[in-house]
């Protein structure tokens, strides 16, 4: 592979991190940072960490916390910073409701003029504050962090304007593809996806480095930008983020049968990524073997239903089978955080549901709660799409694996998992997991640093 620009160089230790969420309990696009940063801080790194107010403030190192700059980003903050310091009773509703009102005109001359996903402007003043910390000398590298691609902006910005090295993480692919004929070479009509386009572009230009999270997105992102790789230009590659374990996990835990089959899904739910598909299996279940009904349930924490669940459970009167607990946040009468709690569902689930989605964008794309669930040390039932890299991980780790647009095959899986559980039999998982440790060796592994 052609070496880099700059692969002759070691950078320096002072990183600036530029991340619009950061320490946002149970946030995927948080975690996988900030799981990162104890790993970090072990190797001599001394980050500076700019962030959105939509988390806690960090203690061990300098953080500053912003706010958007527009009407739109500003709501957002504001909503998560309200829930931070107050919860989400009374004073939640209406200070939000009170902020929506008077900020709606705005955010509607921004969204004609623009037409930008809402955080666009936390590049604004992560620039600005960057930028001043750089010429100050505090700074050696800047880092980038996805989901939100304005930290991708801003980071753009500070290398053009400053000329420091810029190493940049992309969670999500920038360009959404539309169907496996489709490179993502065209530039798209809507304004944000068109913005996007340019951002990773301008990545592939400017960054030293560049990674994405799976194959497919490295492979994507290189059709797109052949230049990726070249002299002169960022080195791409793909690192895997992994997740911490949560403080007990442990491959040996014996699983104790109880009365219910219970499948449990983490996260978030759409149309395109919906837990409809196992009722209508659980349907096709029930027809087969009428006992089922007693047994199975289906728990979906972290997220509101979507509309195709909700018609489903309407459609076949599923109301005791599919139950939605919501996001699971810090109990203030145990002191356990979010995350704690869903790792302990986890480890109490039977089959825990991993629902990739059924567009095109699979193929680039692993739900961050896998690496969760490997922790967990309970058998995964993968619902996947166009995805190699993923159905292998799954299959090597003794999983049940379906296709996400075969209902048949849906029918079949649940089935065997019904039967497993009666006898008591439930596959055994490949204790496997992927920890971040081994993000952090590789990223460093490119990214050598002095001393």
């Amino acid at each position: 592979m052609t070496a880099p620009k700059n692969a002759s160089l070691k950078f320096g230790k002072h990183w600036l991190l530029l991340s619009h969420a950061f320490n946002m309990d149970g946030r995927a696009a948080s975690l996988t940072i900030t799981d990162k940063i104890p790993y970090f801080l072990d190797a001599g790194i001394q980050p500076t960490v700019l962030s959105a107010i939509t988390g806690l403030k960090d203690k061990r190192f300098p953080h500053q916390q912003f706010l958007a700059w527009g009407p739109a980003a500003f709501r957002f903050d504001f909503r998560h910073w309200i829930a931070n310091k107050y919860g989400r009773g009374f004073i939640y509703k209406v200070l939000t409701r009170t902020v929506s009102v008077l900020l709606a005109p705005l955010i509607a001359i921004e969204k004609l003029c623009l037409g930008y996903s809402s955080q666009w402007s936390w590049a604004i003043p992560a620039f600005v504050r960057g930028y001043f910390l750089i010429r100050t000398g505090k700074i050696d590298v800047i880092y980038s962090i996805g989901s939100a691609w304005s930290a991708h902006l801003a980071g753009v910005w500070l290398k053009r304007a400053t000329g420091l090295p810029l190493i940049s993480e992309v969670h999500d692919p920038l360009v959404i593809r539309e169907n496996p004929n489709d490179q993502g070479l065209k530039k798209p009509k809507n304004r944000d996806a068109r913005f996007r386009h340019y951002l990773e572009a301008q990545l592939c230009k400017y960054a030293d480095y560049v990674w994405w999270f799976t194959d497919g997105a490295l492979h994507y992102a290189k059709v797109r930008n052949p230049n990726l790789n070249t002299p002169g230009n960022a080195h791409g590659f793909v690192v895997m983020p992994g997740a911490n374990p949560p403080g007990d996990a442990s491959p040996k835990k014996s699983h104790e049968y109880g009365n219910h089959l219970n499948l449990c899904h983490f996260g978030s739910l759409a149309n395109d990524r919906s837990l409809s598909i196992i009722l209508k299996a659980a349907h096709t279940l029930f027809e087969k073997h009428p006992e089922a009904r007693q047994h199975l349930r289906i728990h979906e924490y972290g997220a509101a239903l979507d509309s195709l669940s909700n018609e489903a459970i309407k459609r076949y009167d599923y109301g005791e089978v599919l139950l939605a607990h919501g996001r699971l946040e810090r109990d203030p009468i145990t002191g356990k955080s979010g995350r704690e709690q869903v790792a302990e569902k986890m480890q109490a689930a039977d089959v825990l549901i991993l629902l990739h989605g059924n567009d095109e964008w699979c193929a680039e794309y692993i739900p961050s709660k896998f690496y969760d669930y490997l922790w967990s040390g309970r058998p995964i039932w993968g619902i996947t799409h166009r995805n190699p890299q993923l159905d292998q991980m799954l299959l090597d780790r003794r999983s049940y694996l379906s296709a996400a647009q075969a209902d048949v095959e849906i029918a079949i899986a649940l089935e065997r998992i019904w039967l497993d559980w009666q006898q008591k039999q439930l596959l055994e998982p490949v204790w496997n997991p992927i920890g971040v440790d081994q993000a952090v060796a590789s990223i460093l592994s490119h990214v050598k640093t002095e001393g």
